[in-house]
């Protein structure tokens, strides 16, 4: 027997699960119909086609039920399947962004809500962050099928009922509106927004990105990475997104401690700062996150005064 070969991935957050390399043998006890899709490279690694949308479900579930304790999950064909190490470093970054406004404590408990923009059919944030830190989470959609995938997850999996939540944006061109109520308080909102401008561009990027992977077996490049169209371009694309949930976020000052995106285009930090600049943010963050030669960033910024943030109560048991 080859001895097994233990990868550090030196990029991702020191307290994410799948730091160091996917024990495939624990993955397949776990979720045994991942052991089909797994086969050992040229380089004597065990591993999976990444290229191949089945594969990179049957490990994001083997992943779920291994190491975040899932009972059971799924997603519809077509629908955005998100690398979950990736998903976990903004959950660990944002617990990092709380502790600095907690006296270096992380606040952990089901009184530390989070609202999720754009939570998709899998239902991933919600899942890791209860996973990690007991935090409850919101989550929204503009697209109805996923927010009933969403309910199909946690209903199978009866933990997560009293700590998610769903609601469906009736008005899509709105972020926070009918979202956010007076009587909320979130402790952070967390997003990846959709990234391109239009469908032929996306359709373009999986392409791209399917012959940039190395092990790639397919034929039929554009069928192989899922994703509706609201998951993944809007006109504008992020720029534009992210420059109305900024604009929409002036409406909500005092209920929420921290707004937050991916940014996934550096070039558009220089627009998105001069926009935060301009509608009044106390503080901008921006945190750097890498995974493999993926490199993206969250932003984050509050309109609490300094007096605000030492006052607001994270409200932990």
């Amino acid at each position: 027997m080859k001895n097994k070969i233990t990868v550090e991935k030196t990029t991702l957050h020191p307290r994410n699960i799948n730091r160091f390399s996917y024990d495939f043998k624990k993955l397949i006890d776990s979720s045994p119909e991942l052991e089909a899709f797994v086969f050992t490279n040229e380089h004597e690694i065990e591993s999976i086609d990444f290229s191949n949308p089945n594969a990179v479900k049957a490990l994001n579930k083997a992943l779920l039920i291994s190491d975040y304790d899932i009972i059971n999950w799924d997603i519809p064909n077509n629908y955005l399947c998100p690398p979950i190490p990736g998903r976990a470093d903004y959950i660990h970054y944002l617990a990092d962004l709380l502790g600095e406004s907690n006296n270096g404590i992380i606040p952990e408990g089901e009184n530390i809500i989070g609202l999720d923009i754009g939570i998709g059919a899998n239902c991933i944030y919600p899942i890791i962050g209860f996973s990690a830190y007991n935090w409850s989470f919101v989550g929204t959609d503009i697209d109805e099928n996923a927010i009933q995938n969403c309910k199909k997850i946690i209903s199978e999996n009866p933990k997560l009922i009293d700590f998610i939540s769903l609601q469906l944006q009736t008005e899509p061109r709105y972020i926070f509106k009918n979202i956010i109520l007076p009587e909320d308080k979130f402790a952070f909102t967390i997003c990846n927004p959709p990234f391109h401008s239009s469908q032929d561009e996306a359709t373009k990027a999986t392409i791209r990105k399917l012959n940039n992977l190395e092990n790639t077996r397919t034929t039929k490049p554009i069928l192989n990475f899922g994703g509706q169209n609201a998951e993944l371009w809007c006109e504008g694309g992020e720029f534009a997104f992210i420059t109305q949930m900024i604009y929409e976020s002036v409406k909500y000052p005092l209920q929420c401690f921290w707004f937050t995106t991916l940014v996934s285009k550096k070039d558009n930090l220089k627009s998105l700062y001069k926009t935060l600049n301009k509608v009044g943010a106390v503080a901008i963050k921006t945190i750097e996150m890498a995974q493999g030669q993926k490199t993206s960033r969250i932003v984050a910024w509050t309109f609490l005064s300094e007096k605000q943030q030492k006052d607001w109560k994270f409200n932990i048991d």
